[in-house]
C-alpha cells in the first residue's frame, strides 16, 4: 500500500485509540484516514472531507473495509464545523490537515496542476469552483497578475513575467504558459523549472489556499477536545509544503500558545488574551532520507502539532 507523506509521524502524533473520534480535513486518496482508522479499532470513528471529487472516489474505497466508521463528505474543511454538528460530535480527539496539491492531482495531467503534460489551464481542487486558472492568466490587469505572482509564488521577476503573459495572451493550456515563462526567467538555484513558481501561485490563487488555510486554523482548534480525566487532549498536526502555508501555522500555533499578547514592554496586560493551545513540535518534522528516496515530492514537507490547553 502506497504510504503518504510522513505518514509514521502523523500516526504518532494523532495518537488513535478506540472509541475516538478523528477529522481529516484533506482526505485526498485516504491514505492518513486509513492508518487512523486501523490503529482507532475496533469503533474509533472518522470524519473525512475533501472538495475533490475524484479524490473522495479513491477514498472510499480503500476506506470501504472499515464501513461506517469512515464517513466521507465532499466539503471544504473551513465547513468543519458544520460538518462537525451534523453528525452531533461535540468534539474530536484529532486533526489532520495535509495541505496543498496532492500527487494525484499532479499525476491527473487534464487537471492542469503541472507544466509537464499539455492540458487546459484549469487547476481547481474543486470543479464546482467556477473560477479557473485560465480566467485568472486572461482576464487579470498586469499589475493584478504581478501581484499574485510575487504573493503567492515569491517570484522575484513577478512584473516581467506578468508583463510577458499580458502580450502573449489568449492563453489556454500549460505548455503556453509554461513556454511564456520560460522565455521571460531563470528557474531556481536548485534547477526548478522556471515555470514553478508561476503555477504555484496561479494554483494557490484558484483555490484561495491561504485564506482558507488562515480560517481554518481557529476553528480546528475550537474542536479539539479539551483534556479531561477520561480524554485526552485532542491534537491538531498541519502538514505544510511551502513556506506561505508554513509561516501562516507558525504564525498562529505561537500567537496562541501564549497567555498575553500585549507588546513586550507593556507592564500590565491589557489584552485578557489566553492560550489555546501547546506546541508539541517547536521545530517542524521533516521527512526523513529514506522517506524522501522513495518519494522526492516529500521533501519540502513540514508536520507541525498542537494539542488543545483546558
Amino acid at each position: 500500500m502506497h504510504r503518504p507523506v510522513l505518514y509514521h509521524e502523523i500516526i504518532h502524533a494523532i495518537g488513535p485509540r478506540r472509541g475516538g473520534l478523528y477529522l481529516d480535513g484533506t482526505l485526498g486518496a485516504g491514505g492518513h484516514a486509513w492508518g487512523i482508522l486501523d490503529a482507532s479499532q475496533p469503533d474509533g470513528r472518522l470524519l473525512g472531507l475533501d472538495v475533490d471529487p475524484q479524490a473522495l472516489s479513491l477514498a472510499r474505497e480503500k476506506l470501504a473495509p472499515f464501513g461506517q466508521r469512515a464517513i466521507l463528505v465532499q466539503a471544504s474543511y473551513t465547513t468543519l464545523l458544520e460538518q462537525l454538528q451534523a453528525l452531533g460530535w461535540s468534539a474530536v480527539d484529532g486533526i489532520l490537515l495535509d495541505l496543498g496539491v496532492s500527487s494525484m492531482q499532479l499525476d491527473t495531467p487534464q487537471r492542469g496542476f503541472s507544466f509537464l503534460a499539455d492540458a487546459p489551464l484549469d487547476m481547481r481542487f474543486d470543479p464546482r469552483n467556477p473560477r479557473t486558472a485560465e480566467q485568472l492568466v486572461n482576464e487579470l490587469t498586469e499589475r493584478e497578475l504581478a501581484d499574485v505572482l510575487f504573493k503567492y509564488g515569491e517570484e522575484r521577476n513577478a512584473r516581467q513575467v506578468a508583463r510577458a503573459i499580458v502580450r502573449a495572451r489568449p492563453l489556454s493550456t500549460t505548455r503556453q504558459l509554461a513556454e511564456v515563462v520560460s522565455r521571460t526567467t531563470r528557474g531556481g538555484a536548485s534547477g526548478i523549472h522556471p515555470a514553478t513558481r508561476t503555477f504555484q501561485a496561479l494554483r494557490i490563487a484558484v483555490n484561495q489556499e491561504l485564506e482558507k488555510l488562515e480560517t481554518v486554523l481557529p476553528l480546528a482548534v475550537s474542536a479539539l477536545a479539551r483534556p479531561a480525566a477520561d480524554r485526552p487532549a485532542g491534537r491538531l498536526a498541519v502538514i505544510a509544503f511551502h513556506s506561505l502555508e508554513d509561516r501562516l501555522v507558525k504564525q498562529y500555533f505561537r500567537r496562541e500558545g501564549q497567555d498575553c499578547l500585549c507588546p513586550p514592554r507593556q507592564p500590565i496586560c491589557t489584552c485578557g488574551h489566553k492560550a489555546t493551545l501547546r506546541e508539541l513540535t517547536r521545530q517542524p518534522i521533516r521527512p526523513q532520507e529514506e522517506e524522501t528516496k522513495d518519494n522526492p515530492r516529500a521533501r519540502s514537507a513540514r508536520l507541525r502539532i498542537v494539542e488543545r490547553l483546558n
